[in-house]
């Protein structure tokens, strides 16, 4: 049981805190709620960008990252299409430091033209590394831009186009920074050796004089329901052909967010899973395969990817996976087999609790979920999951129509 207190400042930022006197040391999250789909349609990227620049220094601290290591600690950060968040672990005399720190960050930014200049080059080699220079690279690319239509999931956050991040100015990321950084739009969670007065009285001491941001609520476009297949062949230099299969789903708020987390461990989760046993190692028509879910606060996917092997034809893999789909949709989960699934889970969770960083990002994460509570009872959801709710969640996941179809086919090179 992960016991912790919530409070929040009149200027909005809420704190959690969870005590643990057996480490000597503080695990400290700032989770901000922006992210990639808070962004422009035609200047995608800037929340990533953003978060690179939030470690070039404020007037009074030039660098962050010094004092900080200086006090014995350490941090990063990561930004996904939600949410930006910045984590860092300290000994639990040095807290302050992180406090004053964050804090700093939080209304203190300092921007120029060459800080700018110079994120901007790290964040395009980057997007060039990770989704133009390697096989395959450009998929999520490709398949956002082919399942979601007019929701700002249909690009990643990284950005569409290198042009974006280029042509990003200076007074267009502070905007967006003033916009979106303040101590309303955020959650600060402290793990470790640390009482919940003493998480108060730090957040009270470094944060409450720093005023909220004024910006109006977005509204995020409702994704109109998918009526028909979609499928792309993509020819590409790659060194065998692969498929991503991708079916619209509930939030992860959605009351069959559980059921279909279960279905994607069934299929795709190790060596045992269904798609392995029957398509890699019986049928011989793939030599990997998995299934995930994206988990985004709205509508997400249902994703299925898997190699062929050479000589498969991609249209008898997308046959196989229809057949594996439809057995769900019909025959029962045998309980035996549901049971490993959710002992799978209970193990997941019961070692992501273990480390104070663990404990702090997981408290902001559901905070930022409406429901904190869910870091000890979400293994109660998960024991709920019947062979029924599987059939039926399964019955409104996977039709044909819904289904967004990708295959890279290889080109030739010398």
């Amino acid at each position: 049981m992960i016991e912790f207190a919530r409070h929040t400042l009149d200027n909005g930022l809420t704190i959690l805190t969870h005590n643990d006197p057996g480490t000597s040391l503080i695990a400290m999250n700032l989770l901000y709620r922006v992210g990639a789909r808070d962004e422009n349609s035609e200047m995608t990227g800037m929340a990533h960008l953003l978060e690179h620049l939030m470690f070039s220094g404020t007037p009074g601290i030039p660098d962050f990252d010094i004092p900080l290591q200086r006090a014995g600690g350490e941090n990063n950060a990561f930004t996904n299409n939600d949410l930006t968040n910045y984590y860092l672990t300290l000994p639990a005399q040095n807290i302050e430091t992180g406090c004053w720190l964050e804090s700093d960050r939080m209304h203190n930014l300092m921007i120029s033209e060459e800080k700018l200049a110079i994120q901007k080059k790290v964040v395009g080699e980057e997007f060039k590394e990770r989704y133009l220079n390697q096989p395959y690279g450009d998929a999520w690319l490709i398949l956002r831009s082919m399942t979601y239509r007019i929701h700002p999931y249909r690009w990643p956050t990284i950005g569409t186009s290198l042009s974006h991040i280029q042509s990003m100015n200076l007074h267009e990321v502070n905007q967006f920074y003033h916009q979106h950084y303040g101590p309303n739009n955020a959650l600060l969670s402290f793990a470790g050796k640390i009482t919940p007065d003493e998480g108060y009285r730090l957040a009270d001491k470094w944060f409450s004089a720093i005023g909220p941001v004024h910006f109006a609520q977005p509204e995020y476009p409702e994704e109109p329901p998918q009526t028909e297949y979609r499928y792309l062949e993509h020819k590409a230099p790659v060194p065998q052909i692969a498929i991503y299969m991708a079916w619209h789903m509930g939030s992860r708020k959605s009351s069959s967010f559980y059921q279909a987390d279960a279905i994607s461990d069934l299929l795709g989760t190790g060596k045992s899973a269904r798609l392995y046993r029957h398509l890699v190692r019986e049928k011989k028509l793939l030599t990997e395969v998995d299934a995930f879910l994206t988990g985004d606060t709205d509508p997400g996917l249902f994703v299925i990817h898997g190699m062929l092997r050479e000589g498969v034809k991609p249209e008898k893999v997308i046959s196989s996976i229809q057949e594996e789909l439809h057995m769900l949709q019909s025959d029962p989960v045998k309980k035996q087999e549901l049971d490993k699934v959710k002992n799978r889970f209970e193990s997941t969770h019961v070692f992501g609790q273990v480390n104070i960083l663990d404990r702090a990002m997981n408290l902001g994460y559901y905070e930022w979920l409406g429901q904190p509570d869910l870091i000890n009872s979400e293994p109660e959801l998960y024991r709920a999951v019947t062979p029924s709710s599987i059939r039926d969640t399964a019955r409104r996941l996977f039709p044909t129509q819904n289904c967004s179809c990708l295959v890279y086919i290889p080109t030739q090179t010398k």
